[in-house]
């Protein structure tokens, strides 16, 4: 568990750094597949899939 942790806070970290300094190539992608990867193996999981569910049923009650 204490990898999985920092391993999403060391994609999030690089990716929040190429995201700033606008070098989105293929590296950049790789490093978001794996921010992602890991953290939907953390207890975030739960949460963020809770509140991209509610957002969706609230843009389709629009």
């Amino acid at each position: 568990m204490a990898v999985t942790v920092s391993l999403v806070a060391l994609f999030g970290l690089v990716l929040y750094l190429l995201l700033r300094s606008r070098s989105l190539t293929y590296g950049a992608a790789f490093i978001a597949v794996g921010f992602g990867f890991f953290l939907a193996s953390t207890g975030a999981a739960t949460p963020i899939d809770q509140l991209a569910n509610s957002l969706i049923q609230a843009i389709h009650n629009l």
